[in-house]
């Protein structure tokens, strides 16, 4: 689902559809959209998981301040989701944890 007009921002402009990959799914998004967005569209909820129980985090804040919407892009851990634009054949990957080591990790 996609928000199409919106009382504020007015209505969606629409731009190139392009492929990306979504631990292993290829989805269709719009260039240029935010990761979340195209991810959302396509009934992805959870971006991440929490290192110690595996708890799901998703679309939070959506101005780039929390952690919530974090995940590997292109090989890169921890990359906002909800401030990256979307470019044709990314590959997204659901990140556990927040550190560059799966090790000592309380998120």
């Amino acid at each position: 689902m996609r928000i199409i007009k919106h009382p504020i921002l007015g209505p969606l402009k629409k731009t190139k559809e392009v492929n990306i990959t979504v631990d292993g799914k290829t989805i269709k998004a719009f260039e240029g959209e935010p990761i979340a967005s195209a991810l959302i569209a396509a009934g992805i909820l959870a971006f991440r998981k929490t290192i110690k129980k595996g708890s799901p985090r998703g679309y939070f804040c959506g101005i780039g301040r929390c952690t919530d919407c974090m995940m590997i892009v292109d090989g890169v851990r921890n990359v906002r989701t909800c401030i990256t634009p979307v470019k044709e054949g990314m590959k997204i990957e659901t990140q556990i944890g927040l550190k560059e080591s799966k090790t000592n990790d309380s998120n």
